[in-house]
């Protein structure tokens, strides 16, 4: 009992009270600044992205571990307006390369969705392993 409450107590550290998970919410926005960079009509790549988006957008709610899950309708809608932010944010930085920016940094959306990836699974992995069994 009391490794599970610790478990439960060090998650929250990462999940707000609300259910606003921070991680997964950074690896979200990246991928939808990617996906508002890269967009074009019937590519396949595009697709790929949208459907790895919508799959970023809805699991993680089913992994929070709080004492009470947020409203399923509130959180995929917070998720929505990052999303919508986030991909109008991706459109305008595509407009901004090779006048404003350098060309070079077309990759600096995919480098920090990588870098931002590896540290969700980090937490996602060190939050499973530290589980140990009450005595």
């Amino acid at each position: 009992m009391k490794s599970i409450t610790y478990i439960e107590q060090t998650q929250t550290e990462f999940a707000g009270n609300k259910g606003f998970v921070v991680e997964t919410t950074f690896v979200l926005f990246f991928l939808a600044v990617e996906l508002g960079q890269s967009f074009s009509f019937f590519a396949l790549d595009s697709l790929f992205l949208s459907l790895t988006l919508v799959m970023v957008t809805v699991l993680p709610f089913f992994q929070y571990s709080g004492n009470e899950k947020p409203n399923f309708a509130n959180w995929l809608l917070g998720r929505s307006l990052i999303i919508a932010f986030a991909v109008l944010l991706g459109m305008m930085f595509k407009q901004t390369l090779g006048i404003v920016l350098p060309e070079t940094f077309r990759f600096l959306p995919m480098t920090l969705l990588i870098a931002t990836a590896m540290i969700s699974c980090y937490i996602q992995f060190y939050g499973f392993l530290k589980l140990r069994l009450a005595r």
